[in-house]
């Protein structure tokens, strides 16, 4: 028996998330895993009269490649991505691994070796993206890996990302639009200022968003959504933080991350938990240790932590970074091979001052 909710998944990713127009060239990346949704999605590409190309992987194919690259296939760029993210209109991503852990233990090495090779790809995501040439959207197919992962059932699991994406809504493209309309609100009270400070139990940081632009993100770039982003001015950051969850990057689980910054700059690290990877994806190149993200979590719905990032950075009441590469279309001009979110719970005993006005206060917006 078919589910309703993955043909109305479809529809939120093809005619809002991605706007699909007649002649536009689709890229559907996605696992043999996600093939309810692939299938969805290729008949609505086809009724909106788009172009769907499909660039299907086995569900394990990353863990069979790390398995057997030399060092030339690990610098060898994927040729059939690179020339669609310089040329086609459109790519819907679908996240569908079966096994969410396959990569911990290849040598960090070797996967900031592969992240060079393909930052190339991630260039022109970000450069046509901010132009509006180029209309990304990454999103995430229930499968049980990711369920395990979350510490739920297979079937508690599906109810949780459709709920979260709002697929079980009779107009699901109408309530994005609603979020769209209340981030805006928040946004209002951001622009035009210089710095945002943060305080709690886990954090203790200040920022400049001077001359910086907060992008309303309700379901355009990825679904499930609810968020506001900006790129903090490089050289602003000062103070340190320690985030609450594990922070998840190429399969691999940092945790008890503690970073301390000072003028942009990280200066001293620490982690509880894999340490070595947290200091190998730091010295990637020249913007890896400065932010390229500041963020606030608005998506209530996504109420646990899931250890997914598309879900997790997403969680109401939480703030997040990212190391690394910044979004042009914020004003971010920082530029890196990673682009790395870390998360903390603003929940508790929290709050954040802009220009020393209140605004949010345990994980609420203040108005």
């Amino acid at each position: 028996m078919s589910d309703f909710r993955i043909e109305k998944f479809a529809r939120i990713l093809v005619d809002y998330s991605a706007r699909i127009k007649p002649g536009d060239r689709v890229l559907i990346e996605a696992t043999t895993a996600a093939e309810p949704l692939e299938r969805a999605l290729y008949n609505r590409v086809m009724e909106v009269g788009g172009h769907h190309n499909p660039l299907l992987e086995l569900p394990d194919q990353d863990e069979i490649f790390f398995a057997n690259a030399n060092e030339t296939q690990l610098d060898f760029p994927p040729v059939f991505r690179k020339l669609a993210y310089e040329q086609f209109e459109s790519r819907i991503r679908i996240a569908s691994l079966l096994n969410t852990r396959a990569l911990t233990s290849i040598d960090p090495k070797n996967l900031g070796r592969r992240q060079k090779a393909v930052s190339p790809v991630i260039e022109s995501q970000m450069r046509r993206g901010a132009t509006g040439e180029f209309k990304w959207v990454t999103t995430l197919f229930p499968t049980s890996g990711y369920a395990m992962e979350a510490e739920m059932s297979f079937k508690a699991y599906e109810d949780f990302v459709y709920r979260a994406c709002h697929a079980d809504e009779t107009d699901p493209v109408a309530y994005w639009k609603s979020v769209e309309a209340e981030q805006a609100k928040m946004i209002a009270r951001l622009e035009g200022k210089n710095i945002v400070s943060l305080h709690g139990p886990n954090v203790d940081l200040s920022l400049s968003i001077k001359g910086r632009k907060f992008i309303n993100s309700c379901g355009t770039h990825n679904m499930p959504d609810g968020e506001i982003y900006t790129g903090p001015v490089e050289e602003s950051v000062n103070g340190w933080v320690k985030f609450t969850y594990p922070a998840i990057y190429n399969g691999v689980a940092v945790e008890g991350i503690e970073l301390n910054f000072s003028n942009g700059k990280v200066t001293t690290a620490k982690a509880d938990k894999n340490e070595a990877y947290l200091f190998e994806m730091l010295n990637s190149d020249a913007g890896s240790r400065y932010l390229g993200e500041f963020a606030i979590g608005t998506n209530f719905e996504i109420d646990k932590f899931t250890r997914n990032i598309l879900f997790d950075e997403k969680i109401g009441g939480t703030f997040h970074m990212a190391l690394g590469a910044g979004y042009p279309e914020t004003g971010s001009k920082n530029k890196s091979v990673i682009h790395w979110d870390m998360i903390c719970d603003l929940r508790k005993d929290s709050e954040i001052e802009v220009d020393g006005e209140l605004i949010y206060k345990n994980g609420q917006i203040v108005f």
